[in-house]
């Protein structure tokens, strides 16, 4: 296990994120604090920052030394952005912080920012094509990616607090000449870029103006499930965040739930950015990762280490893995109740019991690793707390809907709890919540099969005849609870089939 304290020094925030990790549960936040020191304000005319500036900055990281010391982080990472990088005196900044903290601040390359925020959006979603944008208080990041490769990287000089000051120094947040002129200085600088124009792929949002964005508009709809990791929206949906910013005054702004206070002030200047280079690149849509700069760092760090973690093409059977092992389910049981599940729906299918997309079997074979998670809580309440955890959980590499799918597969119990849980968020209906129902079916079906966590069932084969359908289930080993459970569960293969099922233990 290793602890890992990153010290993020933005232009607009300094916050600690102190990281756990464990091969078995992957990288886990612990910590997460911040000071909206907004350092960009203490630079003067001529980039230097001024002596309040440097003050504000030594009193925040003596104070997070303090807390990681306290935490015993293993390491301590200090990592600063645009507002020392652009800093005239940066050399003066690190020598002060050195004498006095014994901290060494890394001051984090333009380019090399970016790449941290695009490893951890190929890292942790499912987006193979896209571009990143990472709008801090004194720069923007921006990435191409394709094939989750990264082909273009640039930092521009501005953010959210240098926009403030430079466009509505002196008026209000939403004035309208300001905000004109403002749109026509953000195009203009995203023209620059040839390789934005008209890719037709995903934007990518990250960072701190990013998640609010996606926050006011979960709760202007009373979204049903919590996380903005692979939030997505469209065009439409940009284009009333920004609305409802510019028409709120000041106060009705504090108001706005999903709005950090800290803010307030420079939220109007991000949505204008992503909205910009939206309609530039001719945007499919708008994804918010929530791991960018920090997880970022974090991971390349640790892969570096331990060359088997994150990587690309492993990610949701990763996040599953690491969930499992977070929430105390016996991986051996686990993979036994996948294996029976997977060899009973082929069977389902091949005799035409069951007609199921490739995404669903894929879901299917994920809800039965997963299967009641939910009973590290509390054994009797298995089905809710399985639900909730997984469909509130961020999970790397799924979408919300499949999140929500995966949650109702592992907790099945019933129809009429299936029901329930589905009614929450009214996404699934008709064919599509028929198959859950099924397929979850199976998966009950199945667990009855390693009731003892034995694994004495060695395999099922489901058989049609004159009679109706015959189930062998050839064992070794002592499966008397498994028969007992077998019989109880069969109702939802027969809900299946539509007629009886016999169940024969056959000792292999």
């Amino acid at each position: 296990m290793e602890r890992i304290g990153l010290i993020d020094i933005g232009s607009n925030t300094i916050r600690l994120v102190i990281f756990e990790f464990d091969i078995k549960t992957g990288l886990n936040e612990i910590l997460n604090i911040k000071t909206p020191a907004r350092l960009s304000q203490y630079l003067t005319p001529d980039l230097s920052m001024n002596d309040e500036g440097i003050s504000v900055l030594t009193k925040a990281l003596y104070s997070f030394k303090k807390v990681a010391e306290k935490f015993k982080v293993n390491e301590l990472h200090p990592d600063a952005t645009a507002a020392i990088r652009q800093s005239s005196n940066h050399d003066t900044i690190l020598t002060h912080i050195k004498k006095e903290l014994d901290i060494h601040i890394k001051i984090i390359p333009e380019k090399e920012e970016a790449f941290y925020g695009f490893y951890a959006i190929t890292h942790t979603t499912d987006i193979n094509d896209g571009i990143s944008v990472d709008i801090g208080g004194g720069s923007t990041e921006v990435t191409l990616f394709k094939d989750k490769k990264l082909i273009e990287a640039y930092s521009f000089p501005f953010g959210v607090v240098t926009l403030k000051r430079k466009f509505f120094e002196n008026k209000e947040h939403n004035d309208k000449s300001a905000i004109k002129s403002m749109e026509k200085f953000i195009s203009k600088q995203f023209d620059q870029l040839a390789w934005i124009k008209n890719q037709k792929v995903r934007l990518v949002g990250i960072g701190g103006s990013a998640r609010n964005v996606a926050r006011i508009h979960q709760s202007e709809h009373a979204y049903p499930i919590g996380g903005v990791h692979n939030y997505t929206m469209v065009e439409d949906n940009i284009e009333e965040v920004y609305s409802i910013i510019k028409k709120s005054s000041r106060d009705e702004l504090k108001d706005i739930d999903g709005l950090s206070r800290d803010r307030v002030d420079i939220i109007l200047p991000a949505v204008a950015v992503f909205k910009t280079l939206f309609n530039k690149m001719n945007a499919t849509q708008f994804t918010f990762s929530r791991k960018g700069l920090r997880e970022g760092y974090a991971m390349k760090l640790i892969s570096e280490r331990h060359p088997e973690e994150f990587k690309k093409e492993n990610i949701r059977k990763d996040a599953l893995y690491h969930l499992a092992n977070e929430y105390g389910i016996e991986e051996e049981s686990a993979e036994q109740r996948a294996k029976l599940a997977y060899s009973l729906l082929n069977q389902l299918i091949a005799l035409n019991q069951l007609e199921v997309s490739r995404n669903e079997v894929r879901l299917f074979a994920e809800g039965a690793f997963l299967y009641y998670l939910g009973r590290f809580i509390d054994a009797d309440s298995s089905s809710p707390h399985t639900y909730y955890i997984i469909a509130n959980s961020m999970i790397d590499g799924f979408s919300h809907e499949d999140r929500v799918k995966i949650a109702l597969l592992a907790s099945f119990k019933n129809k009429s709890l299936l029901k329930f849980f589905s009614h929450e968020t009214k996404w699934l209906r008709g064919k599509e919540l028929d198959n859950i129902q099924y397929l979850g079916g199976i998966i009950k079906f199945v667990n009855a099969l390693n009731i003892s966590h034995t694994n004495s069932v060695d395999r099922i084969e489901l058989q049609h005849n004159n009679d109706g359908y015959t189930l062998y289930v050839y064992y070794s080993g002592e499966p008397i609870a498994e028969e007992y459970q077998a019989q109880r569960q069969k109702k939802h293969i027969e809900k299946i089939l539509k007629t009886e099922l016999s169940i024969i233990f056959t000792k292999s």
